[in-house]
């Protein structure tokens, strides 16, 4: 009875939070007015493949990207490398992702995971050879990420994970820092029940500086040749605020199916409403997920009106098997993200799980 009514105030508490930032949230004004928008690009296949709704389901080193609490579920180590055609194959974008989390102790988990957004080579063209023919460049993106997550008890944890933002061309570079902060509660007798709250993205503004703003000038009175500095304006990073719940349906031993739904504040961004599945089937030492989730945000049924290049639906799937004399665990891992004329965005990985 104490354990119903519990949980009956944790889901009208979240019902309340969860009303009121629907009601406020967000700035359409400020729609695409960021920079580092590199850092909504969810790099991992699993959670992904659900729509980014895990902020209260997702496990692991992939809890770094939705909500770093659920870091804390790690069991000892994990080790995890993905890659992402982003924006499809005809773009030429790829995105390589690799981390590795350690349990220290009970009730702390560490993690370390770097991504690396790479524009492929692009021609370099001046104002005296706009034909170019003078050699290439490659722009890139890179985040590290530092993530601590705490177990306060068997019902609740929380993390923060620090992050270094680092974009570049040839001749210019822009460095940032950022946190996110995450907590989660856990609830029910085979803790089926979960909810989360994540805050992402908050830092310092990001300003690029570099040898390609400067201009050589000559003096009409001289001969000296001076060089002109100019000043870039400042970007703020998508800071964005989650909330989220999950109820895993335990039909057997065998066969579990997990429904997640969201909600996201976008501050430079329509807000994002989320819903996943994730169904199990585990026998002996293989597991199989099959995942699927969407993700709604404004005028994103028609191209006209849509602001954001994924058009909604995500699909993936994972198999795990036990492997070894100590049963680690070795999983590979797939994700599709649609992105309407760009075509399908494919994410495939593994994961490693040592115990």
């Amino acid at each position: 009875m104490r354990n119903s009514i519990l949980n009956t105030k944790a889901l009208l508490l979240c019902g309340v939070i969860v009303f009121g930032f629907t009601a406020k949230a967000g700035n359409e004004d400020r729609v695409g007015q960021a920079g580092a928008a590199h850092l909504l690009i969810n790099p991992w296949a699993r959670s992904s493949a659900m729509g980014d709704v895990g902020i209260s389901s997702t496990k692991g080193l992939e809890a770094t990207f939705t909500n770093i609490a659920g870091l804390s579920s790690t069991e000892k180590t994990q080790i995890k490398f993905n890659y992402t055609n982003w924006m499809g194959s005809m773009t030429g974008l790829s995105l390589n992702s690799a981390g590795i989390a350690q349990r220290v102790g009970k009730v702390s988990v560490i993690a370390v995971s770097i991504q690396a957004l790479s524009y492929g080579d692009i021609m370099i063209t001046t104002v005296q050879n706009p034909e170019g023919n003078i050699g290439t460049f490659s722009p890139r993106a890179n985040v590290f990420n530092v993530g601590y997550s705490h177990t306060f008890s068997n019902s609740i944890s929380g993390g923060i994970n620090f992050k270094v933002i680092s974009e570049s061309i040839s001749n210019m570079r822009s460095t940032g820092v950022a946190i996110d902060a995450g907590i989660r509660y856990v609830s029910g007798e085979k803790e089926q029940l979960k909810f989360g709250i994540a805050l992402k993205n908050v830092g310092p503004t990001m300003k690029y500086k570099g040898d390609g703003l400067n201009t050589q000038v000559k003096y009409l009175t001289s001969s000296f040749i001076g060089s002109l500095e100019q000043r870039t304006a400042t970007f703020e990073m998508p800071s964005l605020l989650s909330i989220g719940g999950s109820y895993d349906f335990i039909f057997n031993e065998m066969n579990q199916l997990t429904l997640a739904l969201a909600f996201t504040a976008n501050s430079f961004s329509y807000d994002q409403f989320r819903i996943g599945l994730d169904y199990g089937f585990s026998h002996s030492k293989v597991a199989f997920n099959l995942r699927a989730g969407y993700v709604y945000e404004k005028g994103i049924f028609k191209a006209v009106n849509r602001a954001n290049a994924l058009i909604g639906p995500t699909c993936g799937l994972s198999v795990d098997a036990l492997v070894g004399e100590k049963k680690h665990a070795l999983g590979i891992e797939y994700a599709a993200r649609f992105a309407g004329p760009f075509g399908v965005i494919h994410t495939v990985g593994a994961t490693i799980s040592l115990k």
